[in-house]
């Protein structure tokens, strides 16, 4: 575990420090969000956060790479490279983005090319089970397309949940503290060998979005922009694929992760793939395309249930962090397996009861206006499109009460 500490460490120095120097490069050179419709800060924020999540994280590997227990993770093995690769093509673009808007098919030409770099440097899956039925062995005519959909779909994912001050690094840094637990367990017990690089690149990025944290937490002084978004996606699809896609074998005690091994990011990474899923099916039903903006996210509902920034993004942190204490019970205590799939269940039925929009509108004594759009009866004010106007804010950048 002391070289696991070592690389967390710099990967959080090396953020904490660089991110304020990037800030200033971000205000110098004009990589400056405006306040909009669609967000929710309302003071120009400074972007691309994530060029210090870069540099934070090939100092990381690179300290990694002299370390004498990843010798075998680096030693004959392609996929650290691959892994660096991909992060440089996925990261580059999403600096275009942040510095100049760039056309969505554009934006996911790179992400399919970032996910072809991981696969011809062998960071893909070999199996999975498919639930209720057998192990899936991917050919080579399927394994690449696997592997593109993965990046694409977890990339866009951590992208559309960074919405609020923190939230996108405090969930990916849960995310990937339980995958590497995770990682560290199947290790232990023989599954995956002590060369499997996820538990590495998981552990780098705890570090990177906690040393983030600090200036990005409401009242946030940087953004992450989609550089470090898109470099988080892409990072976390690498630190899954490479663990429940290589082993076809079973363990007594884990059949949740090994019966569905496709379906565990889905579960850690609960809250972001939620979010896409609920932004896909809304903007179909309005015949909108799927990359329309809009606010009505989870945590724009949550905003709008009363909750301040602060408080939208602990909930959410504490959701994401309950849906991975669900799946790593069983992994640890080798009994609960069964209960898992009704513990999520419930999570996700409670979640939804709380944020049904006719619900909030009940309990928020909303009447429905000319086009459906809800008014307060309480004496509250909201705008055209049915939004509370925010309240003036002295240091920050985001509206609503703090907590």
């Amino acid at each position: 575990m002391a070289d696991y500490v070592i690389v967390l460490a710099v990967a959080f120095g090396a953020t904490f420090l660089l991110t304020p120097l990037v800030r200033r490069l971000a205000v110098r050179v004009g990589a400056v969000v405006a306040p909009g419709e669609r967000r929710v800060h309302v003071l120009p924020m400074p972007t691309l956060g994530g060029v210090a999540m870069y540099a934070a994280f090939l100092l990381a590997m690179a300290v990694a790479w002299r370390l004498d227990h990843f010798d075998a993770a680096f030693a004959g093995s392609s996929e650290p490279l691959g892994v660096v690769l991909a992060a440089t093509v996925i990261f580059g673009v999403g600096v275009l983005d942040d510095l100049r808007e760039v056309s969505a098919p554009a934006k996911m030409a790179g992400q399919v090319f970032a996910g072809s770099v991981l696969y011809l440097f062998g960071v893909t899956m070999f199996f999975f089970r498919v639930p209720y039925a057998d192990i899936v062995v991917l050919s080579p005519d399927i394994a690449p397309l696997v592997t593109v959909l993965w990046v694409v779909g977890m990339a866009n994912a951590v992208n559309l949940i960074d919405g609020l001050d923190g939230l996108a690094a405090g969930i990916v840094a849960i995310a990937a503290g339980a995958y590497f637990l995770y990682g560290e367990r199947l290790v232990d017990v023989g599954l995956i060998g002590e060369d499997n690089i996820s538990p590495l690149v998981a552990v780098i990025v705890v570090g990177v979005c906690l040393g983030f944290l600090p200036h990005n937490f409401h009242p946030g002084r940087i953004m992450m922009g989609d550089s470090g978004a898109l470099l988080l996606g892409m990072l976390m699809a690498a630190s899954t694929m490479v663990v429940g896609g290589r082993t076809a074998e079973s363990y007594s005690g884990q059949t949740f992760f090994f019966y569905a091994p496709l379906f565990i990011p889905f579960l850690i990474l609960g809250v972001p793939m939620l979010d896409t899923l609920f932004a896909i099916v809304r903007r179909a039903k309005r015949r909108q395309k799927v990359t329309a903006p809009d606010k009505e996210h989870l945590h724009h509902r949550l905003m709008r249930l009363g909750h301040g920034q602060r408080r939208s993004v602990l909930i959410l942190w504490a959701w994401t962090a309950i849906l991975s204490g669900f799946v790593l019970y069983p992994a640890y205590t080798d009994e609960g397996n069964a209960l898992v799939p009704f513990g999520i269940a419930a999570l996700g039925v409670a979640l939804y009861t709380v944020l049904h929009p006719h619900a909030r509108r009940e309990r928020n004594g909303e009447v429905p206006e000319d086009g459906g759009a809800p008014a307060l009866a309480a004496g509250r004010t909201v705008s055209a499109r049915g939004q509370t106007p925010a309240p003036p804010v002295v240091e920050g950048t985001s509206d609503g009460p703090q907590e």
